[in-house]
């Protein structure tokens, strides 16, 4: 009896002392909690990562865009009229490694000595769709960039 009086009474100092350690349901939560961290951190860089990648289609196709209207600025009246006939459709390639980055569609449209310039950026998905129903509905087709500007003479 005596024996397991002691045996007792140094269970009690141990667990006092703090010199168990910590038990394997403890561990294994304390895994899982971080499991669950670094889970939520890699949905984050995979969201950071998909939204730097829509930043720069949408900067490159404003650029293009923008690009294209400082263009046609340098036009002469009869160059203007005469790109006033049919839209000017465009493929470009952005970074010259041979695939095709964006669509450009170019519409002027005349009225005396004042022309209306629209350029539209669509998508590479966009490749096969007729630039009359891109014009007509660039929502519908995911249009990037939709600048218009007006240009006299």
């Amino acid at each position: 009896m005596a024996v397991i009086k002691i045996l007792k009474k140094r269970q009690r100092k141990a667990g006092k002392n703090g010199s168990e350690g910590f038990s394997l349901i403890e561990t294994t939560i304390a895994i899982a909690l971080v499991g669950v961290a670094l889970l939520a951190l890699a949905q984050l860089f995979t969201y950071s990562v998909m939204n730097n990648q829509r930043s720069d289609r949408m900067t490159n196709s404003t650029f293009l865009a923008q690009q294209q209207i400082d263009f046609l600025r340098n036009f002469t009246a009869t160059d203007l009229n005469t790109l006033a006939m049919s839209p000017v459709d465009e493929q470009i390639d952005v970074n010259n490694d041979g695939n095709i980055d964006f669509r450009r569609v170019t519409r002027v449209q005349a009225s005396g000595f004042v022309w209306e310039v629209r350029v539209q950026v669509f998508p590479v998905s966009q490749l096969g769709v007729d630039v009359d129903t891109l014009i007509n509905y660039p929502s519908q087709h995911k249009v990037r960039a939709d600048m218009s500007t007006v240009i006299s003479r």
